[in-house]
């Protein structure tokens, strides 16, 4: 079939680490690809962020990647990309007009409003991912959620609206069924992982003391400050943070400048190894080079480091947010902990630290987990089912919308 997916902001062939590129890149990427594998022609659309991108791009794992004129060729804050979203759905409306795709697969509430806007106009369904709701990040950021006020009322129109909603997790489909979405209309399909570049099997990134990694965007949220409050009641053992810019740059990183300050408070500067920017081909000996990988946030709509950890075959503590209360099995693969608990984080880190029988076993379920869940190509699979439910092919009732 001909899919469309619609990524307004995170663009498959983006570098990870940066503003605004982060799971959604990986997550868009992977399962286009995945579904190329699987003989379906996949075309992204994603809005140029620079003057120098190509019109269209083919990637080397067979989809094709558009690049929208929508505002000006730069970086934009995603949340500041909503007064652009008219002129993104205008594109697209000339595009499937003259050669309408099967479905449309929207990823993010902005591209579910230009999905549905677009796709309309020519009888297409639509298929949608949020990948974050703005309602459970308004209820943890509060004042600090720089989202557009109009984002909660859209994100609901959207679910309304959609022939199928993909939910992530358990977690995510509770909070769209508050929202209003239809249960019925609800299919869960988690995120995935590259089994071929995250293995047991392979290069180590560095040997020595206990290690702990954690990894991503350099945001209070992540949960870096409470682990490097935590480090205090775990001897001996370094911390590895991996994210924001390049390691020459961190020292102009605010975030960063803040994490090396709470440390030095802490007492634990000299095990802080904050390393910046680590690119997809090296995360995986990174992440086997831990004895335990720390992924605590304060919330997370769903988490892929974990998965890519497991993989690995490293035991993973996490907190109990979101879709990490699905991928990451307490007492089998790894341990759950309260948010924000640093004194349950500490307890969780040296049990497993000191306790190296517990770590392989761990690690062996966390990898056995992964082969048999949260590999791509079946996601893709499970993704295509839930294409062939939304009526992929089929024109779209256009006088009830969604509702089939």
């Amino acid at each position: 079939m001909r899919i469309s997916m619609v990524s307004e902001h995170a663009s498959p062939l983006a570098e990870l680490g940066e503003v605004d590129a982060g799971g959604q890149n990986v997550h868009v990427a992977a399962l286009s690809a995945a579904l190329a594998r699987l003989r379906h022609d996949v075309t992204v659309y994603t809005r140029r962020d620079s003057p120098d991108l190509p019109d269209r791009v083919r990637s080397p794992d067979g989809y094709e990647v558009v690049h929208v004129p929508a505002g000006p060729a730069r970086r934009i804050p995603k949340d500041d990309l909503l007064p652009h979203l008219g002129d993104f759905a205008h594109f697209l409306a000339g595009e499937w007009t003259a050669e309408p795709p099967d479905v449309v697969h929207g990823h993010f509430w902005m591209s579910g409003v230009v999905a549905l806007s677009a796709a309309r106009a020519v009888g297409v369904p639509v298929v949608q991912t949020y990948h974050a709701l703005g309602s459970v990040k308004r209820r943890h950021q509060g004042a600090a959620d720089t989202s557009p006020p109009e984002r909660l009322g859209l994100e609901r129109a959207v679910g309304r609206d959609a022939d199928r909603v993909l939910a992530t997790c358990a977690d995510e489909l509770a909070e769209l069924v508050r929202m209003g979405v239809p249960r019925s209309r609800v299919s869960v399909v988690p995120c995935g992982v590259d089994q071929t570049l995250f293995t047991p099997c392979g290069m180590r990134a560095g040997t020595g003391r206990k290690r702990i990694v954690s990894v991503g965007r350099l945001v209070p949220r992540k949960g870096f400050g409470d682990l490097i409050g935590a480090l205090r009641a775990v001897p001996g053992a370094e911390l590895v943070i991996a994210g924001g810019p390049e390691e020459r740059l961190l020292a102009d990183d605010p975030e960063a400048r803040r994490l090396l300050a709470h440390a030095q408070r802490c007492g634990v500067r000299d095990r802080v190894l904050p390393v910046g920017r680590v690119s997809r081909a090296e995360m995986p000996a990174l992440l086997r080079s831990a004895d335990v990988v720390a992924c605590v946030p304060w919330y997370e709509p769903f988490g892929i480091v974990p998965l890519e950890a497991m993989a690995c075959g490293v035991p993973v503590v996490a907190t109990a947010v979101g879709g990490l209360t699905d991928t990451v099995v307490d007492g089998v693969t790894g341990v759950l902990v309260p948010p924000r608990d640093r004194r349950a984080l500490a307890k969780a880190l040296t049990s497993l630290l000191t306790d190296p029988g517990r770590c392989e076993a761990y690690g062996l379920a966390g990898a056995d987990r992964v082969a048999a869940r949260y590999t791509w190509d079946r996601i893709a699979q499970d993704t295509e089912r839930v294409y062939l439910l939304a009526g992929a092919g089929q024109p779209v009732d256009l006088a009830v919308g969604g509702a089939r």
